[in-house]
Order: structure tokens, then sequence, then C-alpha cells
């Protein structure tokens, strides 16, 4: 396949149309005539994602994070961006992003499927369709405590630990969330009835100050929220192409918690 008929295949389920106006998915190194036998998935482009790439042999390199956000105007070895670009172009391997689009267009059913939520509709309604949006609010299967919750999306999202704002006993039953960084959208998750708001990035001052307007937040991380983009990318291209080869960035945090 090239990476043109590939990108092809993203723009069904994630159109570049889709994402927010300050983002840059798409193609963001090489060549859309490029010939692709292994695909890297990944959340981010760094070095080590770079180098597990090259050793895997890969032709392409699919994150969800663009490795470019602001215009550039030189590209050289001194600069992170730059020497990450070199890489790629001297390997052969090029770069693709779904950001936002993807959010908007798919991760906010693989979250509430992970939560088994019902119910769900967007948090912020946008995109092509109108059941696409960012985040989502929908309802547990059982009302639970603020602290079985937490418990309860920590396994369910497999992630090391995570942080929670409010009162361990609060019962919660009605939940909204929005991966990736979601706390400018605590008023959002407030005014859309939620017991209690799962996101990620919230800083100290965001997330007690949530609790004094009446809802408890859980902080899963940002890649918390957002690392089963891998897996999805990679089952979705198993079962659209034939004899495309795939790899996948370890299922490791970022950072450790201790």
């Amino acid at each position: 396949m090239t990476v043109g008929e590939i990108a092809d295949l993203f723009e069904e389920i994630a159109p570049k149309e889709a994402a927010l106006s300050w983002d840059n998915p798409g193609l963001l190194a090489g060549s859309r005539s490029w010939t692709v036998e292994k695909v890297y998935i990944a959340l981010d482009c760094t070095d080590e994602v770079i180098d597990h790439a090259v050793a895997a042999g890969a032709d392409m390199i699919v994150t969800h994070h663009p490795l470019i956000f602001s215009p550039i105007k030189n590209v050289t070895a001194e600069d992170f961006i730059g020497k990450r670009l070199i890489r790629l172009i001297e390997h052969r391997i090029a770069l693709f992003a779904m950001h936002t689009n993807f959010d908007i267009c798919k991760m906010g059913p693989l979250v509430a499927g992970r939560l088994n939520l019902s119910d769900v509709v967007p948090l912020v309604p946008c995109g092509p369709e109108e059941s696409t949006g960012l985040g989502g609010i929908g309802t547990l299967e059982t009302e639970m405590t603020l602290e079985h919750l937490s418990l309860y999306v920590k396994n369910a999202l497999g992630l090391p630990g995570l942080k929670t704002f409010g009162d361990p006993q609060k019962r919660v039953s009605r939940v909204a969330f929005l991966p990736g960084s979601g706390k400018s959208d605590i008023d959002t998750a407030i005014a859309a009835g939620a017991d209690c708001y799962i996101t990620g990035d919230v800083d100290h001052h965001s997330g007690i100050d949530a609790v004094e307007k009446g809802i408890a937040v859980i902080d899963a991380g940002h890649w918390g929220m957002e690392h089963f983009f891998i897996e999805y990318v990679d089952l979705f291209l198993k079962g659209r192409t034939a004899g495309l080869l795939t790899a996948t960035e370890p299922y490791v945090s970022p950072f450790k918690v201790y």
C-alpha cells in the first residue's frame, strides 16, 4: 500500500475537516506516494518511538498527537522537532497524525465503552454528525461512591494511578468525561448535570474549585484517557488491509507514580 492509500482509510473514520481550527492532523512528513509495508502506531512521535519504528522496520508512523503544531521556519538538528523530522526523512518513514478529528469522531465512544456508560451523548457536540463531539456524558450501570468509581476507572482504563477531587463517599451515577486535557470544560460538565467529571491535566485550583461548584473530578491523566488510540488504530488497519504489517508502542505510562 501507499501512504496516500492508508491516509484515505483514516479519512473515512476521522476526516481532517472534523479537526478543531488550531489543530494540525494529517500527513506531517513524507510523501503520499511512498510504499508502506509496515506501520508503527504510538500516541506521540518521541525520539524513543522513532527508535522503535526504525528497529521494527516501519515505513510509516501513525500517532494521535501531531509532532508539528505551529509553523516552523527551519528544520535543523539543533531543534528537537527538526531533529526528529530529519531522522524520519533519513529513514524514509512517513508520519501521520489523527488528533482532534479522531477525538471528535471516535474517542468518545471508545471511552464510554471502557467505562460501560449508557445513554451517552457528546459533552461538547461538534463535528460532521449530531452524534459526534468532544467527550461525552452518560449513566453508570450502578450508582457508586466516588472512591469506588475512582478504582473502577483506574482498572477500566488500565492506569498506574489517578487523582480525585471530592468527597470519597459522594454518590455518583451521572458521569461526564473528556479525553486529553479537559479542565476548561468543567463548567460544561456541571451544566450537563454530571455528578463527576473524568478528564486529564487538572491542576490544583481547577480541581478544588470544581468541588466547591458541586462536581467531583477524576484526573485520569492525558495519556490515561487516550492511550487506547493505539489499539483502535492497530485493529482498524488489520481489519481494512491485507498484508499490511503493524507494530505498536509498548503499553507504558510516560510517568511513574510512587
